[in-house]
């Protein structure tokens, strides 16, 4: 085990004031114009420093039981239990890459979850790594990248007019990390145009599907982050990266059955993605399970000389050991004696979310969790909606002024959020600052001083804030006896606190199945209505809905 984890969670090492200063001087660097679109390589980042844990978190996994006639399918397996059969020369990369990319073949007409294969580079990457002995925390594993990080050689486009002929001759440091790590980049994934909405074309048409309702185009697949998370859904790869700024991380995780991960502000680098704000941006998994999280988020974090929000930062924490649960006589437990806070009123009802709620939090409770009754502080309300677009909007306009210049046409179906963005006067954007800070004092100094983990009821004050959150599936949504599909629930944590929720996301997996619920394959009704004559005409949606039901 790491020395982080011998001592305790990282939370439990950092100055939480200090984290207040910091985000009040990003919001200084904002205002001085820190957002902009990277121009350039720069020197290349430092590999993030070797995990003690990294060795035992494959000695010691569950080995996945092959005899199950789910696993015939290679594609099925998640990361971490790939990575052990690959480490035990059981299983070879171009296998597992192969069979990926054989769901892609025969589904993506029905899903459109891609807007670029990279299959041949991909074969020819896995066949090295198969002539090499497994070094990389992720060694053989096929990925899909959201189209706002760049990539090398390979096009950029955030699924907008202006971006639709760049081809960056760098990667964005997180994408490096994780080939550094031996993964292999298996395509960009569709996104919402310039992540702002779920994906669509730059001009309205709806695009990706939820991977549990494939023949529903109107059933959200989340946020602007849904390519990655259909992708992993539909097992056509085995992990993914998002990011977040308004929900586009957990949002899709929970409509899709995943485990999404948005790390503390700067826990991961944000150089080489194409930026929507400065104080809201945060790179991120969208995968199977906690320990899959736990591989990606390990691979990606660390200090970027190329982005100053991470630097002078906590050190990385041992994500792998804290996605280990603990072993005792009672069965899997947290690693760490561990408060959930709960909300008063969260789990009342007699409703099926409510009875999924209760139960997660007695499974917990059953993991070693001591459950506090918490309420939101006074103001908080008021805090979070008052300045949610008085920040945001002047923070996504401002390093797009050139384009909305040059020609509004460009964005496309987002255009009126940029728009609305250049009408924030100076005063409101300074307000909204300052009640941000005023919410992220609140927040470590009343909410989080009575607990680790906090259940909560949505994104947008802890995407405000810069503080982490999990999502993860509790249930099944069967009201909808047409399209069932997963219901989760999203939990929040103090500053650099993702040890704290992969530990219960890890131990409530440990001891349930909700995460390994798949969708059907897509029926030939399905087909029928989304493939076809151009483009499968899966029809444009009301933009202003989209937005809403997105962010």
């Amino acid at each position: 085990m790491s020395d982080v984890s011998a001592e305790g969670p990282s939370d439990l090492l950092v100055d939480r004031r200090d984290f207040v200063a910091r985000m009040g001087a990003l919001a200084a660097v904002a205002a001085a114009g820190g957002c902009t679109l990277p121009r350039e390589a720069g020197p290349a980042p430092p590999p993030p420093e070797a995990v003690e844990g990294a060795r035992a978190f494959f000695r010691d996994a569950p080995r996945p039981d092959l005899s199950r006639p789910g696993y015939a399918d290679p594609a099925e397996l998640t990361a971490w239990q790939a990575g052990t059969l690959i480490r035990d020369g059981e299983l070879a990369a171009t296998e597992f890459l192969e069979a990926h990319l054989a769901r892609i073949r025969r589904w993506d007409q029905v899903y459109m979850a891609f807007n670029h294969l990279l299959d041949e580079d991909g074969l020819r990457r896995a066949a090295a790594l198969d002539d090499g002995e497994p070094q990389g925390l992720l060694h053989g594993i096929p990925l899909a990248i959201k189209d706002n990080y760049y990539t090398a050689g390979v096009p950029t486009t955030a699924n907008s007019h202006i971006f639709r002929d760049f081809v960056p001759d760098f990667s964005a440091t997180a994408v490096h990390r994780l080939e550094q790590a031996g993964g292999i980049l298996l395509g960009k994934t569709q996104m919402g145009p310039l992540a702002t909405t779920r994906a669509l074309t730059p001009d309205g048409e709806v695009t990706t599907v939820n991977a549990w309702a494939p023949g529903e185009p109107r059933i959200s697949p989340g946020g602007s982050s849904s390519g990655s998370a259909t992708a992993v859904a539909a097992r056509m790869a085995a992990s993914s990266i998002g990011t977040q700024t308004g929900g586009s991380i957990t949002v899709p995780s929970l409509a899709q059955g995943l485990t999404g991960l948005k790390p503390t502000m700067g826990r991961v680098s944000l150089y080489g993605v194409i930026p929507l704000t400065y104080t809201r941006d945060h790179p991120g998994p969208l995968a199977r399970d906690a320990r899959d999280a736990a591989l990606l988020l390990q691979a990606m974090a660390g200090p970027d000389p190329r982005d100053p929000r991470t630097q002078g930062l906590p050190p990385v924490g041992d994500f792998l050991t804290a996605a280990t649960p603990v072993e005792e006589s009672g069965g899997p437990g947290l690693r760490w004696p561990t408060r959930i806070g709960v909300l008063a009123g969260w789990a009342d009802g007699d409703g099926e979310e409510a009875r999924q709620r209760r139960a997660f939090l007695r499974t917990m409770e059953e993991a070693g969790a001591d459950l506090v009754e918490v309420e939101l502080p006074e103001r908080w309300s008021e805090l979070a909606s008052g300045t949610f677009n008085a920040v945001r909007l002047p923070e996504r306009s401002e390093p797009f002024l050139e384009y909305l210049k040059d020609d509004v046409r460009l964005f496309g179906v987002s255009l009126s959020s940029w728009i609305n963005g250049l009408f924030i006067s100076g005063d409101e954007y300074l307000k909204g600052q300052r009640a941000k800070l005023a919410l992220l004092r609140l927040a470590v100094d009343e909410l989080l001083a009575k607990c680790d983990v906090v259940v909560q009821t949505g994104h947008v004050p802890f995407d405000m804030i810069g503080l982490p959150l999990a999502a993860l599936p509790i249930g099944m949504r069967e009201e909808d006896e047409e399209h069932p599909r997963p219901r989760g629930i999203l939990l929040g944590a103090g500053p650099f606190g993702e040890e704290r929720l992969l530990s219960v996301a890890a131990a409530y997996q440990a001891r349930t199945d909700w995460h390994t619920r798949r969708p059907p394959e897509p029926t030939a009704d399905d087909e029928a209505r989304l493939t076809g004559p151009r483009a499968r005409s899966r029809g444009r949606l009301d933009v202003e809905s989209v937005a809403r039901r997105s962010q």
